[in-house]
């Protein structure tokens, strides 16, 4: 049974994290000024932030496209031995990202009262129009990721010797407990490779090499610690960067896992700043949210209408 509550839960993942790191006022309206919002009878102000939460610019939306296709390749071998063909792949992105450009075009009413099951696109909301250079880029991009995909380390691991695979669903939403916190974790692919006595770790990445990739793999690795009792030197953590081709693999310490640990409980600790009860996640006023001092972070703001005209 769906229990409707006041205040959301308190949770921590690498999400949640990267958007207080990016601006504390964007954290406060995504995790508590739309909370609720997409009630009938919320408040008309809570509906409107949580409306623009659902906005989603080009890339993410690539991005989010690329990964569902890429969890349904895997699935279709796994379930029926069949292996998706590059075109497949195209073709149904392609349908995806029109979807999502003729949502944005014809149906903002439906999207302003069901945000969660119709899209809208940044650009279309906000200036009526998709950058076309944009969008062109990343319709040229689907068959680089794609074969990429098809040819990764990873993917070929899968079809090539699924024998020696032993695979773990993927849950929707995994996570675990650290200090009483839920923490989430989202995995993209897990595996056990018998043959060599690991578990295997993969994230597809569809956008450039980031120095914060590491260190979320070694949050995914502590979860397989704690929940299969693996020791870290028996796993081994991918990144697969479908744009370039190119793999990264890890193999993580001890140590690597205590000053992800150590991070965490830090941004957990900034987090806590923002509760007026720790119980309930009560939130301080909105106000009390201050906002990001790199200004030209707000033009790209899903939330600029709200946050820049009540400055």
């Amino acid at each position: 049974m769906f229990e409707v509550k006041e205040f959301p839960e308190f949770s921590w993942s690498f999400s949640r994290h990267k958007t207080l790191m990016t601006c504390a006022k964007k954290y406060g309206y995504d995790y508590y000024a739309g909370h609720n919002g997409w009630l009938y009878d919320a408040d008309e102000s809570v509906k409107h932030v949580y409306r623009l939460k659902k906005l989603k610019n080009v890339p993410i939306a690539f991005g989010q496209i690329v990964h569902e296709l890429a969890e349904k390749a895997v699935r279709l071998f796994l379930e029926h031995g069949y292996v998706m063909t590059e075109a497949e792949l195209i073709g149904q992105a392609r349908e995806m990202l029109n979807l999502a450009y003729t949502d944005s075009r014809d149906r903002k009413p439906q999207w302003t009262q069901k945000p969660a099951r119709f899209h809208m696109l940044y650009d279309m909301y906000y200036g009526g129009e998709l950058n076309r250079m944009e969008a062109e880029e990343y319709r040229r991009r689907l068959h680089i990721v794609f074969q990429n995909l098809l040819w990764s380390g990873s993917f070929r691991d899968i079809t090539e010797r699924p024998q020696t695979m032993q695979f773990q669903q993927a849950e929707e939403f995994r996570f675990m407990t650290v200090d009483g916190v839920k923490i989430f974790v989202v995995m993209d692919l897990l595996y056990r490779d018998l043959e060599a006595g690991k578990w295997v770790i993969v994230d597809w990445k569809t956008g450039k090499e980031a120095d914060d990739d590491r260190s979320q793999l070694a949050l995914y690795a502590y979860y397989i610690m704690q929940k299969y009792g693996a020791s870290v030197e028996e796993i081994e953590i991918r990144n697969e960067y479908v744009l370039t081709g190119v793999q990264k693999s890890y193999r993580l310490s001890d140590a690597d896992i205590e000053l992800m640990l150590q991070k965490m409980k830090q941004s957990v600790h900034m987090m806590r700043r923002y509760q007026l009860d720790m119980i309930s996640n009560e939130p301080v006023e909105l106000e009390d949210f201050p906002r990001t001092d790199h200004e030209r972070r707000c033009e790209t703001c899903n939330y600029k209408e709200i946050c820049l005209a009540s400055s």
